[in-house]
């Protein structure tokens, strides 16, 4: 089951450049993305209303697209133009477009009802835009269940197992109760880690930063569209980070993901990892994001593995630990937004 009526992240807008046709699975449904002349982004249903044939698989025609199999012509929102053979295109030959909105570098596309579509409602994901910060658009493919993502997010925990030597370092995360609270559209989690004795593994050898620490992550979930916002970084112990201060060589980074399901089955993973400190030095940015992307495959492996796992598991009810709080809100709330939307139909 999916949210309709929220926006999601169809691509990067690097993805969709020049003449080129993205075609994209998104909530079971195939959708093509191009850019018109003027570069605004334009999302149709990848499908021609003749005889189904992809349009993925058809010609770029200035703003439109022309299906490659008997030829009819549709324009940005999904209306046919032309149909060879007459002065004007049969009955019942356009085809559905989807709201679209290219913001934080990213394109938006909103898979419900189209009147309720307020750009308004995308989360802020400033950072990834934001000159005071720099970051690596990154794309990751899972096979498994959007829902298990989002498990994942709403539980750090597992930063001390599955990522022992990378983003993790320390039993204290696992040993940690997060502070839960709601927000509008989501809920926030706040974890401290204070007095560690060095900083993640994932962090050593690109910065400089030695000594005691103390760590947070405080993230922002919002069912809407399945978008994680973080604060995260370090800073020398007993500095006064949980109150507030950020001491010099505090170290801070805000990381932005955003899930997609592309069916009941595999789901998209948009990322980044933005900092706010050396700014001038690309190399950093990239070697940097390269470490975060270890910490992200442990993650799908684990979680793919963990699917192929739910498949054959029928009924059985997974048990519940301590620190399934905040995955447990996170499910509660999107059941109960589907079930709203589904009773409001």
């Amino acid at each position: 089951m999916f949210l309709k009526n929220c926006w999601y992240v169809a691509a990067w807008g690097h993805e969709v450049a020049g003449d080129g046709l993205l075609s994209r699975k998104i909530l079971g449904e195939q959708v093509l993305l191009y850019r018109q002349r003027n570069g605004e982004a334009a999302a149709l249903i990848d499908r021609c209303s003749h005889r189904f044939a992809p349009l993925s698989k058809g010609r770029r025609e200035g703003d439109y697209v022309r299906c490659m199999y008997h030829g009819l012509v549709f324009n940005a929102d999904g209306l046919c133009v032309e149909e060879p053979g007459r002065d004007q295109p049969s009955d019942n030959t356009s085809i559905r477009s989807y709201p679209l909105v290219e913001k934080y570098k990213m394109l938006w596309i909103w898979m419900g009802d189209a009147q309720r579509a307020d750009p308004s409602l995308i989360p802020d994901c400033h950072w990834q835009d934001d000159p005071a910060w720099r970051s690596i658009p990154a794309y990751i493919h899972y096979e498994a269940d959007y829902r298990l993502i989002m498990d994942n997010q709403l539980d750090f925990s597992h930063l001390s197992f599955v990522h022992e030597n990378t983003l993790g370092g320390s039993r204290k995360i696992a040993e940690t109760v997060p502070t839960l609270e709601a927000i509008e559209g989501g809920i926030r989690l706040t974890r401290w880690y204070l007095n560690e004795p060095e900083i993640a593994p994932y962090l050593r050898g690109v910065v400089d930063l030695k000594g005691a620490i103390d760590r947070w992550h405080i993230y922002d979930w919002f069912t809407g569209g399945n978008v994680l916002n973080m604060d995260s970084g370090s800073a020398p112990a007993g500095t006064g980070a949980p109150q507030g201060h950020r001491a010099p060589q505090s170290l801070q980074f805000h990381a932005t993901q955003c899930t997609t399901p592309e069916d009941e089955h595999c789901s998209h993973f948009f990322w980044t990892y933005a900092h706010n400190f050396n700014l001038n030095d690309p190399a950093f940015t990239k070697a940097l994001a390269g470490r975060i992307e270890i910490g992200f495959v442990e993650d799908r492996e684990m979680i793919e593995a963990q699917q192929k796992v739910v498949d054959v598991s029928g009924d059985d009810k997974m048990a519940f630990i301590s620190v399934d709080l905040g995955l447990t809100q996170g499910r509660r709330l999107l059941n109960r937004a589907i079930a709203a939307e589904q009773a409001a139909n």
